[in-house]
């Protein structure tokens, strides 16, 4: 919804107006509705303001509150207003039209620094507190928004994004190597583990779940929000749980319908996107208010070449979705002639920063474009949905029901399981119970252990030590998680704040380019600690995984969607099959990568090489999968950003 950013300087030095309009003037790349500052003495507050919800529009931000002395510039789109309604006692007159940063300056009011651990909802805010000489502030618990800030003895600066803060002749643009370290040690998606720090030496990040706090020279950061499996929800029946589910769901979806403008979702033919669709149609319905959808389709002359039980093009499912919940405006975008090595360039701009999920960039950010064009003011999704509401691995809780000796519930549920799923309910016990003994796996190993290749430069791993890092996050050499265990795994993803920090970058700053929001309901507080304390028999049941979404979706979804167990969607499939015409081009940038001794500091040479060896002999589109190519895909990328550094 806004951009935002500011100075504070500890020595009461009065701030410099032209320093604040640089930092505004960086910011003018953004499509804005607003642009407003304030300004006195030795603070500035900054707001590149974009309308998103009807409160927003001709919201005065940075806003003052005189009574209070209390100023503050938001990033934010508040949930739970209704309950911070009543929990403030805020005159019913006054509620409609009450922005969200006027919200959080009466919850920091009330509460002090407790504040945003009473906040639902996508933000990142900071708050002078004029009485007590201090600057408060928070990001939401997952890091929907991004702050980024820059401070030394005399000064702290902040900002919604990171190249303002260059516009500002004291800080200095220097490449951080612990943060290069933990992007090429990590085999997986995640960029970083420790999220306090970024790409660029004297730029810092307030993490996801953390408030900070500057008074004189220094600076506190507090975690205020921790995830755990608390206590187990008990209810009396299979039905009570689908109620409740289906209640706390419908609210979170509600809430994040709030805008001036239309509103937009990612459909795929999957349960997640499916699901958030479909409760979103329901409250729109009564407004006569149609919801537009976006798909993204291979191209057509892409032959599958996934097994049976993989799908690229999703439209079947999807269409049945469209076609079952009515009221949706669907769009199928196959954006031809674009690819993962054609945005690369711009989507760096974006991100400001090295990414990793290069197979799905071009098409994301095709469909903010379509979005903006549609004139979308939120944009719905269902990523975090396979840890929230559609959890449910059912080999894993079948391993539970073997160790703990449940023979007859263990039968019934794998035959039921293979009727779904198709084959026989012997075949996969093999598998069950490795997964309910590990130790089967080291005396009776079931073939070679695959290891993405290294890619950082041992060297510099060394040096940096970055490896006993990882350790200290349950990673091990191989650059991802030690256990198999993937309750442990779904734990610790809930306990940490780095899983989600790579995405909610990118939703952030995409978001920013095409002034609209991008929101997800299975993201949300509330839903995430209701599913959290749902007892596992509930995400699978009668054979079926996922199983609580699926008995909630009961009317709301196609059966052909809601039951399916046997297709799979993949997005992506397609990322080489679009680089053919330019793999040439391709593999010659990353021939000049493997000789260029700066960036061979950091990456590993001889990987490098072997895997443009094997590149440089042809291309086929099922080479998507191959590990190799997805590594030059990577290194091409941070040569690209380490190249334009300067």
């Amino acid at each position: 919804m806004s951009a935002i950013t500011g100075i504070f300087h500890f020595n009461e030095e009065p701030v410099l107006i032209e320093h604040g309009q640089g930092l505004m003037r960086a910011l003018q790349k953004y499509p804005a509705d607003d642009i407003q500052t304030w300004h006195k003495e030795n603070i500035f507050l900054g707001c590149h303001a974009q309308w998103i919800t009807p409160e927003s529009v001709g919201e005065q931000l940075p806003y003052y509150d005189y009574e209070r002395q209390l100023a503050i510039t938001a990033d934010a789109i508040i949930d739970n207003r209704d309950e911070l309604f009543e929990k403030l006692q805020v005159d019913r007159a006054d509620r409609k039209c009450m922005t969200d940063s006027e919200l959080i300056l009466l919850s920091y009011h009330k509460w002090g620094e407790d504040a945003p651990k009473f906040l639902v909802g996508d933000f990142a805010f900071m708050i002078w507190d004029e009485k007590k000489r201090m600057l408060f502030g928070a990001r939401d618990f997952s890091g929907s928004r991004t702050l980024y800030f820059n401070y030394n003895q005399q000064r702290f600066v902040f900002c919604t994004v990171i190249h303002p803060l260059f516009s500002l002749r004291y800080i200095e643009k220097e490449l951080n190597e612990q943060w290069l370290a933990e992007f090429l040690a990590i085999s997986g998606v995640i960029d970083t583990v420790d999220t306090s720090i970024t790409p660029y030496k004297n730029i810092e990040q307030v993490p996801p779940s953390h408030s900070i706090s500057v008074v004189g020279d220094k600076i506190t950061l507090t975690r205020y929000c921790t995830l755990t499996s608390g206590e187990r929800l008990k209810l009396k029946s299979n039905e009570e749980y689908v109620e409740a589910f289906q209640e706390v769901f419908q609210e979170a979806v509600t809430s994040r319908l709030r805008t001036y403008r239309q509103v937009g979702a990612h459909l795929s033919g999957g349960l997640d996107s499916g699901s958030v669709v479909s409760f979103a149609v329901k409250t729109m319905s009564t407004e006569n208010k149609p919801l537009h959808t976006f798909s993204y389709i291979p191209p057509n002359d892409f032959k599958d070449f996934t097994p049976k039980q993989l799908m690229p093009d999703e439209r079947p499912f999807i269409k049945s979705t469209v076609e079952h919940v009515g009221g949706i405006k669907d769009h199928y975008l196959d954006f031809e002639g674009r690819n993962s090595f054609s945005e690369v360039d711009d989507f760096l701009e974006i991100m400001e920063m090295p990414y990793k999920f290069f197979e799905n960039s071009f098409w994301q950010k095709g469909i903010f474009q379509k979005a903006q064009e549609e004139g979308i003011g939120v944009l719905l999704n269902g990523g975090r949905g396979n840890l929230s509401i559609s959890w449910g691995p059912a080999l894993d809780y079948y391993s539970i029901l073997l160790k703990k000796l449940k023979w007859i519930k263990l039968y019934q549920e794998l035959n039921q399981y293979s009727k779904n799923v198709g084959g026989p309910r012997l075949r996969r016990l093999p598998n069950i119970v490795r997964l309910a003994f590990p130790v089967m796996n080291r005396i009776f190993p079931s073939g070679k252990t695959y290891l993405f290749p290294t890619l950082i430069n041992q060297e510099f791993a060394k040096n940096t030590g970055v490896f006993n890092k990882l350790r200290d996050y349950g990673m091990d050499e191989t650059g991802w998680f030690s256990t198999t265990n993937i309750y442990e795994q779904r734990k610790k993803h809930f306990e940490d704040v780095f899983h989600w920090n790579a995405t909610n970058t990118k939703a952030t700053k995409i978001s920013l380019r095409y002034s609209l929001w991008e929101r997800d309901p299975t993201n949300d507080l509330r839903v995430i600690r209701f599913c959290l304390s749902v007892p596992e028999e509930q995400y699978v049941q009668n054979g079926l995984d996922r199983a609580l979404v699926r008995r909630s979706a009961e009317k709301f979804l196609p059966d052909k969607v809601r039951l399916n167990q046997r297709i799979r969607g993949i997005q992506g499939a397609d990322w080489v099959h679009r680089m053919i015409p330019y793999w040439d081009t391709f593999t010659d940038e990353v021939q000049q990568l493997s000789t260029d001794k700066r960036v061979l500091e950091f990456i590993n040479g001889q990987v490098i090489k072997a895997a443009l060896l094997k590149a440089r002999k042809g291309v086929r589109p099922e080479y998507a999968t191959d590990p190799d190519y997805r590594i030059l895909m990577r290194s091409l990328i941070l040569y690209r950003f380490i190249k334009n550094f300067d």
